[in-house]
């Protein structure tokens, strides 16, 4: 079923999510199909469960969306439950980022340029994989949300002063979506 994003200002998104208890098969079931509803029809590349107002670890993110500019995301669609990262490179990228909660924002963002996550899959399978490229950035800033980080925490001091009152207008409901989205 598709949800409405929770958007900046959201209490929603700066609490630590949850670890899924994978012995509730229907519950994660649920939760997945409605992150993937929800993505679906956004029209991002990701989603974690806090922004649908879910304080769950759970993300999906599709490559597909993002394989007109890098065709290696071809066919690249993932769910990763209690997700861990277990290794990062030690060198490190930027990137320009956007995010569904907090819309018609884009920055630079520094994080690493590879990394290897511990998680369960859509069929509660474990896996380990490593991931770099866009893959990695998708991955990174989804996982950053589990954790109430925002990816406008993330940018240089000088920018966040540039985005302060649009950062502050989104938290006060004066922003359109073309999806479904509140405050909360």
């Amino acid at each position: 079923m598709i949800q409405a994003i929770y958007l900046y200002g959201s209490d929603v998104l700066r609490r630590v999510a949850e670890p899924v208890d994978i012995n509730e098969k229907e519950a994660t079931e649920s939760l997945v199909k409605d992150l993937w509803d929800t993505l679906e029809r956004s029209e991002g590349c990701g989603l974690a469960a806090p922004q649908i107002g879910v304080s769950k670890r759970v993300v999906v993110v599709d490559g597909d969306v993002m394989s007109d500019v890098y065709d290696y995301l071809k066919g690249f669609r993932r769910t990763l439950i209690n997700p861990v990262i277990v290794e990062e490179s030690g060198s490190f990228c930027e990137y320009n980022e956007g995010c569904l909660s907090v819309p018609g924002i884009y920055a630079d963002v520094r994080r690493p340029e590879a990394i290897t996550v511990e998680y369960y899959d859509e069929t509660l399978t474990k896996r380990t994989e490593h991931f770099d490229k866009f893959a990695c950035r998708m991955i990174q800033h989804e996982l950053s949300h589990l954790d109430g980080v925002l990816f406008t925490d993330l940018v240089a001091p000088i920018r966040r002063k540039m985005i302060a009152k649009k950062l502050t207008n989104i938290a006060h409901g004066k922003v359109g979506t073309r999806y479904n989205s509140k405050i909360k």
